[in-house]
């Protein structure tokens, strides 16, 4: 069995709300409960839509900030209970590709600064030669674009620079947080061919976040699926996007334009904005939006449970299995 490289258990991440004048406005519930595994060398998907806690999911995980509560075991060691001194020496194995390529990296700074970044923060010596040995790794020629700095490099360029300065420290798990949403369809492709080959050549594990279906399904081994801050679903790619159980699930496949003419398509089953993180529904926090919703679903939030290998969701009344 494949060794488990970080481990989540029952996640709660909230903030205070602030209305008008910085008056308090309520508590969002980003976060609720959530329960996950990221297996060595494997690539977990996120996806939900916009504001289901997928980016607050990932942050907290790295500490970025600690959940409220709940457990995160990374490589053997219980993050939530660590100082800050070994939080740190932790996070070394643990980095974060993010969405803007251009915010994520210092304009004043030339290329080679940035990537040695990571590597001065934690003392690492002959940082020229790792630097060259990077930047060859994710396809930018040192020579090149060593002394360049980010305003006279592309977006796939940018993104490239910010992926080695990831792979710096020899990471055993990189949160890619919509990390390709901002580039075009072709540079994307050329991005996340790169990754799965980083993956292999370095043994990496991901945590792919992003709302683009199709892409997360190209890129996972499993797929978990999100919902106003609640797992709902987890299983392998394949299984989910063939045969998914939670009616959630269902609706957000069938969003995915289908390119061949006259192909069948799964009709959308629902309608309408999701609810305020901070008046979540009670029971199941889709059921206001859900065909299948019965009075169980307003009172008792529904357990998540495996219903296919390797694949479980939480919803009273899932969808059949074929």
């Amino acid at each position: 069995m494949t060794e488990t490289l970080l481990s989540a258990r029952n996640i709660v991440q909230e903030f205070t709300a602030r209305g008008r004048g910085g008056v308090k406005g309520g508590v969002v519930h980003a976060v609720s409960n959530v329960s996950f595994d990221i297996r060595a060398g494997e690539t977990l998907g996120v996806v939900g839509e916009t504001g289901s806690g997928k980016s607050t999911l990932a942050r907290s995980v790295i500490q970025a900030p600690p959940p409220k509560s709940g457990e995160v075991h990374f490589q053997g060691r219980d993050l939530m209970r660590l100082k800050r001194g070994r939080l740190n020496e932790a996070r070394r194995h643990m980095q974060m590709v993010f969405q803007d390529p251009f915010g994520s990296l210092n304009p004043r700074w030339r290329v080679s600064e940035l990537v040695a970044e990571p590597l001065v923060g934690y003392g690492v010596g002959n940082r020229e030669a790792r630097v060259k040995q990077l930047l060859d790794l994710v396809g930018l020629n040192p020579d090149s674009y060593g002394r360049r700095r980010p305003h006279e490099l592309s977006g796939g360029q940018c993104q490239r620079v910010a992926i080695a300065r990831a792979i710096a420290l020899d990471p055993a798990l990189v949160v890619c947080d919509e990390a390709v949403s901002s580039l075009d369809v072709l540079i994307q492709a050329q991005v996340l061919n790169l990754f799965e080959r980083l993956r292999r050549e370095l043994g990496l594990s991901y945590l792919f976040i992003s709302h683009d279906l199709a892409l997360v399904k190209q890129v996972s081994d499993r797929v978990a699926v999100m919902h106003l801050g609640q797992l709902c679903e987890i299983g392998p790619a394949d299984s989910l996007y063939r045969a998914p159980l939670h009616p959630y699930t269902v609706a957000l496949l069938a969003s995915i334009p289908e390119l061949e003419p006259g192909a069948a398509r799964r009709p959308v089953t629902i309608k309408g904005e999701p609810p305020s993180p901070i008046s979540p529904p009670s029971g199941c926090r889709f059921r206001t939006r859900c065909p299948r919703a019965q009075d169980i679903c307003a009172s008792e939030r529904p357990a998540m449970r495996e219903l296919a290998p390797d694949h479980s969701v939480a919803c009273h009344f899932p969808e059949e299995q074929p």
